[in-house]
This record gives structure tokens, C-alpha cells and sequence, in this order.
């Protein structure tokens, strides 16, 4: 019978967690069940899991960014699906994770109102939003790799940074957003300051007379071009 091991509890900035190596798949999904709605975050890779919890900082980061998505889309009528922050595993990888928000953009057609999704089989998000306030032990985009995400929109709770999955399996640094390139990302920051000293609701307000009066002619001259 395989032993887990205990990596020493680690404090990375706001979060904590544990890393275990030697963990059973089914000891992860006896977790994952386990654990419920709790606030925290179980990654595994290949027998070693993590378990994070999370600080006020990193939830109120990850739902500024993806309030901002998700008015953004409303305003220019993109069909969207929200994942919030839905388990993904393939047994056959033996990996696993909960992005912090996610997203189907051009896949949202296959999974448009289904409560039935299966993550083995159905395409995954199309964007996966990775707050990285505090670092994982574990190589979160490695997973993700695994998994088939094709864009992940990384931040400090500053800043956005987007990465494409590559033909080999890898991530690299783009200018643009993949599934909505006429976005200006640096605005994205500039929000993310401002959230702070506006308040939310007024926050939000400016940031859609923004996406109306900014961002909706920009993306309309994009698919005039493409037409």
C-alpha cells in the first residue's frame, strides 16, 4: 500500500497550504466529494495534491475579473458560459484542478444550458482565470496544459496577463486575448486599480460606459475586417 507524505505547511504571501505526495486518484476524488462547497482549493498532479485555502484578497480578485468578463460580454452580446470554478480532472492523466473563474466562449454552443456536463468528455473552457496572489507548489498550467485549456488569463490582482496553449503542449505569453482580440488588456489593469477606491457597484457602472463607448467600436471594426 502506497504511504502519502506530508510536505510541511507552507504560507505564500496571503494563502496556505499542504502539499501531500503518494496521493490514490481515488483518495482525490473521495476529497473532492468530501470537501463540498468549502473554501479550498484541491490541485493534483500524478499523486501529489495540494490543498490551498483562500484569502478575501485572492476571492475578491478573481471576481473583479470576472464580473469585468462577464459585463463585457453582456454589453457586446457574446454568448458566453460561466464555469465559476468547476472541478476538472482526466483519470487517465491523473490531473486535477478548480481554475478560479472559466469560461466557454466559441464552445458555448456545445454546452449552452446543459446541468449535465461531462468534464471527461465535453470541451473544456475556453478561458480559465488563474489568480496567482500566492503561488502553487504544484505546475497549475501544466495541468491545465493537460486538460486542454486554451487561454488563461493570469493576474497578480494588478495586472492581466493572457497565455495560449501552443501545438506542443506548452503556454506562451500573447499580446492579445485569443477569444476576444480587440480588447485592450492594459484598461483591464487600470480597472483593477480603481476598483479599490470607487467601490464596486460604481466600479462596474464605469467600467460598462467604458466597454460601450470604447471597446464595442473596436470590436465591431474587428469583424468588419474579418468580413
Amino acid at each position: 500500500m502506497a504511504t502519502a507524505t506530508v510536505s510541511p505547511p507552507v504560507q505564500s504571501h496571503e494563502n496556505e497550504y499542504v502539499l501531500l505526495h503518494g496521493v490514490r486518484w481515488s483518495t482525490y476524488e473521495a476529497l473532492l466529494e468530501d470537501m463540498g462547497d468549502r473554501h479550498i482549493r484541491l490541485t493534483y498532479d500524478n499523486g501529489s495534491l495540494e490543498i490551498m485555502t483562500l484569502s478575501p484578497r485572492h476571492e475578491w480578485s478573481k471576481k473583479l475579473i470576472g464580473r469585468m468578463i462577464e459585463a463585457m460580454t453582456e454589453e457586446l452580446n457574446i454568448p458566453i458560459r460561466s464555469g465559476g470554478s468547476t472541478t476538472f480532472k482526466k483519470e487517465l492523466k491523473k490531473k486535477g484542478l478548480e481554475p478560479d473563474e472559466c469560461y466557454w466562449v466559441a464552445s458555448e454552443p456545445s454546452v449552452r444550458g446543459r446541468a449535465d456536463l461531462e468534464i471527461e468528455l465535453d470541451p473544456p473552457p475556453d478561458i480559465a482565470v488563474e489568480v496567482e496572489i500566492s503561488t502553487s507548489a504544484l505546475n497549475r498550467l501544466g495541468i491545465y496544459a493537460a486538460l486542454g485549456v486554451s487561454e488563461i488569463w493570469r493576474s497578480d490582482g494588478h495586472q492581466i496577463m493572457i497565455e495560449r496553449l501552443q501545438e506542443d503542449g506548452t503556454y506562451a505569453s500573447v499580446a492579445q486575448s485569443p477569444s476576444f482580440p480587440w480588447l485592450p488588456l492594459a484598461e483591464l489593469g487600470r480597472f483593477l486599480g480603481e476598483s479599490a477606491t470607487m467601490g464596486e457597484t460604481r466600479w462596474i457602472r464605469s467600467f460598462r460606459a467604458w466597454v460601450r463607448a470604447e471597446v464595442a467600436p473596436l470590436a465591431s471594426e474587428f469583424e468588419d475586417r474579418r468580413e
